[in-house]
């Protein structure tokens, strides 16, 4: 499955299940504020992470950014403690992330915490932890600060959203234990 279908899938489990988070969701970002944050990035985006922004930018309006977050973004989705980042806060997660020498810490190469390839589109709001897309293969890894980075921990982002439809098809059969459904809205207990 593509990138698109996989994050389809998602939208529209969300559209049935939680139709007022299904509301919430933005439209999409265009080519040129991607080209534009590529330039002011340094590195391209992997094609199955543009094709996503192409189909939604995930930053929240202007008027309800805090600037006193790392990141923003709408909570709830996908889980209670981290959210989706728009191409806004996925800039600003990656300027907090660059390193010049292209990985950090300089002296562990071989297993760096961080990597100026790797692209954060998930967060928790202090930046502290989340999901990011490792340009040069797709592949989707997870960091945590003061933990070992996992890199491969999904082979793409459809992959991983397929995980993520998942998860709501059991939310919305009542086998997901740690949420429900109430007022269209996903809740976390």
């Amino acid at each position: 499955m593509s990138v698109v279908e996989s994050w389809s899938r998602v939208v529209s489990l969300l559209e049935q299940h939680a139709p007022a988070d299904h509301a919430d969701l933005p439209g999409p970002t265009s080519e040129r504020m991607l080209a534009a944050s590529e330039e002011r990035m340094g590195v391209p985006l992997h094609q199955d992470l543009r094709a996503w922004l192409l189909r939604n930018n995930l930053d929240l309006p202007e008027e309800d950014v805090d600037d006193d977050l790392a990141c923003c973004g709408f909570v709830g989705f996908p889980d209670e403690g981290s959210f989706f980042l728009g191409i806004r806060a996925i800039e600003k997660l990656y300027a907090n992330r660059f390193t010049p020498g292209g990985f950090d810490p300089p002296d562990q190469p071989d297993n760096p915490f961080w990597r100026n390839e790797w692209i954060p589109f998930l967060s928790d709001q202090d930046g502290w932890m989340g999901k990011f897309v490792n340009v040069r293969d797709g592949r989707v890894g997870r960091w945590f600060v003061g933990d070992i980075t996992i890199t491969g921990e999904y082979e793409s982002l459809a992959h991983y959203f397929d995980s993520v439809a998942e998860m709501l098809t059991k939310i919305a059969d009542g086998s997901y234990p740690v949420c429900e459904v109430a007022d269209g809205r996903l809740v976390w207990s």
